[in-house]
């Protein structure tokens, strides 16, 4: 802990600050972008980062990530395009309460959590980093396949209206993920002979098209205009975001400790953290019509996961040298471009480095309240563009953020296509969030199956003898059982009372 200080002085170092602001700016505005996404900020900056000092080139990086993670919100308020996937899971809150003139407050509430959520991460980050990642070590496929059934749970909570459609959106999701090659032999499966396919539908394109390719085919069949309440000037976004902070203070803390949790596991990221934290706050609301209807409790819970996600992610990455998701093992990578080895030892041979990065954290989330303050202000100007121009403009960054995931067409056609498929679902009442669910983590939950169940020789008990796999299995399965016994007690107990 002595190398603090020193870590603190050079960061403050005027070239280093320049640079943390530049990227901090450059994150914003690529967040802010429909379709390009935070790991796209970060790669973009990495040739950048070639001619920087190791501490200059992490602390860019981690000031980009933070940054873009909180600018999809932005879009995903004004507009409900997801800024970022990390924005998806509470879009459509968002933007239901944007269209009952609370834009200002939700947007406020958006940057004060996700600021809230980084830098409880990054000083969690700082004293815990160690720990937690010799927890981490210890988790297995068992650990992950329970923890990706109790995520696809969650797909039952946020869920309103009929469950019959969530859990029918959910299968699809599912059964989109199983596109791409078979985890075990390699066989291709429901790729129709496209090469493009092997990998598997990606997220972004799916995002893009469920979300701003179904809005602009809604808008092609209404030609609405914008709401009269989202004309109106934005004004002070720190309004009264105080008492409704202190309000949901517990759904806040829920979401620091899901997303600094989620971190650490390789995979997850903060995409993943945001839809636990939001279905678990609809879980435990006290008022679910209200939830559905556009409430406060989600946006603040899930967007204090994210950035929390952000800075816990780190841990994995500077303490053992595995990436916990795309944007870590970037900053693995420029780490060994640097001619620095991530892992243990780095604590001992670069402490000064290694705790200027987490400072980095703590200066960048800082930086977002200002930032986010004058990136929120500009925006305003995309209210005052009138539709029939804005949504073409729309549809072009869409195309340009689907075709540079991985420049090609096809990437161009399935957002294309899935804008169809939400549109249909949506003009039918059913939930895009399960399907989005079932594609982020059908992938994992069919690989952690297949890998446990080699490794348990076909015994499924196995999945129970490892005590944190066993606690967290038998919670799962309590998770699914709770609903039918509670509906069997209820009709037993009308018969009693119907006998009697």
């Amino acid at each position: 802990m002595e190398a603090i200080g020193p870590a603190f002085f050079a960061l403050m170092e005027p070239s280093v600050l320049l640079v943390v602001l530049l990227a901090s700016i450059f994150g914003l505005f690529v967040g802010a972008i429909p379709g390009l996404t935070a790991t796209m900020a970060v790669a973009l900056l990495v040739p950048v980062t070639f001619f920087m000092e190791p501490l200059a080139a992490i602390a860019a990086i981690v000031s980009a990530s933070a940054m873009a993670i909180f600018a999809g919100d932005i879009p995903s308020v004004l507009l409900r395009i997801p800024g970022t996937p990390a924005s998806a899971a509470y879009t459509e809150a968002a933007y239901k309460m944007t269209q009952r003139g609370k834009a200002e407050l939700v947007l406020g509430i958006c940057v004060v959590t996700s600021a809230l959520g980084g830098l409880v991460g990054a000083i969690f980050l700082m004293f815990f980093a160690p720990a937690v990642a010799r927890f981490a070590l210890n988790i297995s496929s068992y650990e992950y396949f329970w923890f990706t059934c109790l995520g696809l749970t969650c797909a039952a909570f946020i869920s309103p209206g009929r469950p019959l459609k969530g859990i029918i959106s959910l299968v699809l999701g599912l059964l989109i993920a199983t596109i791409g090659l078979f985890p075990v032999t390699g066989q291709p499966r429901f790729t129709f002979g496209v090469p493009a396919l092997l990998g598997g539908i990606g997220l972004v394109p799916t995002l893009i098209g469920i979300f701003a390719i179904a809005e602009i085919i809604r808008y092609a069949q209404s030609r609405e205009a914008l709401p009269t309440m989202m004309k109106t000037k934005i004004g002070n976004i720190f309004k009264g975001v105080g008492p409704e902070l202190w309000r949901y203070r517990k759904g806040v803390a829920q979401g620091i400790v899901v997303g600094t949790a989620t971190g650490p596991l390789p995979g997850a990221g903060a995409d993943i953290a945001a839809w636990i934290s939001y279905a678990l706050a609809r879980r435990f609301t006290k008022n679910k019509t209200e939830f559905d209807e556009g409430s406060l409790e989600g946006i603040a819970a899930a967007g204090a996961a994210n950035n929390a996600s952000v800075s816990s992610s780190y841990i994995p990455a500077t303490v053992l040298g595995i990436p916990g998701d795309s944007m870590t093992a970037i900053v693995i990578g420029v780490l060994f471009m640097k001619g620095l080895t991530p892992g243990p030892t780095i604590f001992t041979t670069q402490p000064v480095l290694i705790y200027g990065i987490f400072l980095s954290f703590i200066l960048a989330n800082l930086l977002m309240l200002p930032l986010g303050y004058g990136a929120i202000k500009l925006s305003r100007y995309i209210l005052d563009v009138p539709r029939s121009v804005l949504m073409p403009v729309i549809m072009v960054f869409c195309i340009v953020g689907a075709f540079a995931m991985d420049n090609s067409l096809t990437s161009v056609t399935i957002m294309l296509v899935f804008g169809i498929v939400g549109w249909f679902m949506e003009e039918n009442d059913f939930p895009v969030a399960p399907a989005l669910l079932g594609l982020v983590l059908g992938r994992l939950l069919e690989e952690t199956f297949l890998t446990s169940m080699i490794k348990a020789r076909g015994n499924f008990l196995e999945f129970f003898t490892r005590p944190i796999a066993g606690t967290i299995g038998v919670l799962t399965v309590l998770v699914w059982v709770t609903p039918l016994i509670l509906y069997l007690w209820r009709q037993w107990s009308k018969r009693r009372v119907a006998m009697a």
